[in-house]
């Protein structure tokens, strides 16, 4: 699915930079980028988009009166300077707050919950829901496209995390906990300080540890009583 990008920002660098990030993904689209919320607010009355990022230290309008004044906005991801407007900016529904200067991983977590939030709302007003994805940067250049239904198991390399999925293995730099809670906590679940797995993927559970594909996984033991309550349950 395409997406639409609407930019905010009324310093000239941070839109770039939210405008090379976006580039490197694909089916999205930049539709517009303004350095006042005022223009935005009349791009808006004649135009929809999928999200905004938007910054909040603006002239005239600054961005949560922005917000306050949309009758319905679009997903909306906050891109500031300072903390001190997380907690109002939470308050009114925005999906992520980036604070500046966004780090390209940081700014791949809050797309990844754009895709995780439109495919919520896909699946309560369609039954035919497709299937959800995550994006990973697996080079400097290149984002590839994983299915969660294909991720098998997930396993820390000090500073890199490598992908078992039915398609192939994927190094990326991450920690497993930034990419652990990008998974839904109902799917995936961590076992280890070095592993999180599919729970539908799991095989065998045999004491402390379990089968993926053939392989033996050890169960962590401050993770083992939650491990075995969740996969109990799951069975149920």
């Amino acid at each position: 699915m395409k997406l639409k990008f609407l930019i905010i920002d009324d310093e000239p660098l941070a839109v770039n930079v939210i405008k090379n990030y976006l580039q490197q993904i694909e089916n999205a689209e930049i539709v517009a980028t303004f350095n006042n919320a005022i223009d935005g607010l009349n791009f808006l009355n004649n135009n929809t988009v999928d999200v905004i990022f938007l910054d909040i230290n603006m002239p005239i309008l600054d961005g949560l009166n922005f917000i306050k004044s949309l009758k319905e906005p679009p997903l909306i991801i906050i891109t500031s300077a300072y903390t001190e407007y997380a907690s109002e900016s939470f308050n009114l529904d925005v999906l992520d707050y980036l604070v500046k200067p966004i780090e390209f991983p940081r700014f791949m977590k809050a797309l990844n919950k754009v895709y995780s939030r439109l495919e919520s709302n896909k699946v309560a007003v369609d039954t035919n829901k497709k299937r959800p994805f995550i994006f990973i940067k697996i080079d400097k250049k290149k984002m590839k496209k994983i299915f969660l239904d294909e991720i098998l198991v997930i396993e820390c390399l000090k500073d890199y995390l490598k992908i078992n999925t039915t398609n192939g293995k994927f190094l990326i730099h991450s920690t497993l906990s930034d990419f652990t809670d990008q998974l839904p906590s109902g799917e995936f679940i961590r076992i280890h300080r070095s592993y999180t797995i599919a729970i539908n993927k799991i095989d065998t559970v045999e004491g402390n540890s379990l089968e993926i594909d053939g392989m033996r996984y050890t169960i962590g033991r401050s993770y083992l009583e939650e491990v075995k309550e969740t996969i109990l349950n799951s069975s149920l």
